[in-house]
């Protein structure tokens, strides 16, 4: 191959085209569920007490007021 990288002439061969699929589908935020938006709940996993979700705060750094365990977003 002329740059003996094995992808041949310039333009074709792997690493070539649009998008390569990197970076696509999870659109601009990522986390556990991307796009929750900051409205909703979080609710504990164990007992299943509801507590508004706080914008900026992963539910999964909250714990139940009640048990204790680690909140989840519904």
């Amino acid at each position: 191959m002329p740059r003996g990288d094995g992808t041949g002439p310039f333009g074709q061969g792997p690493g070539t085209g649009r998008g390569l699929g990197r970076g696509r589908g999870m659109g601009r935020m990522g986390g556990n569920r991307p796009g929750a938006g900051p409205n909703g709940s979080c609710v504990c996993p164990s007992c299943g007490t509801k507590a508004p979700h706080q914008a900026g705060i992963p539910c999964y750094d909250l714990e139940c007021p009640k048990c204790g365990a680690r909140m989840v977003r519904e």
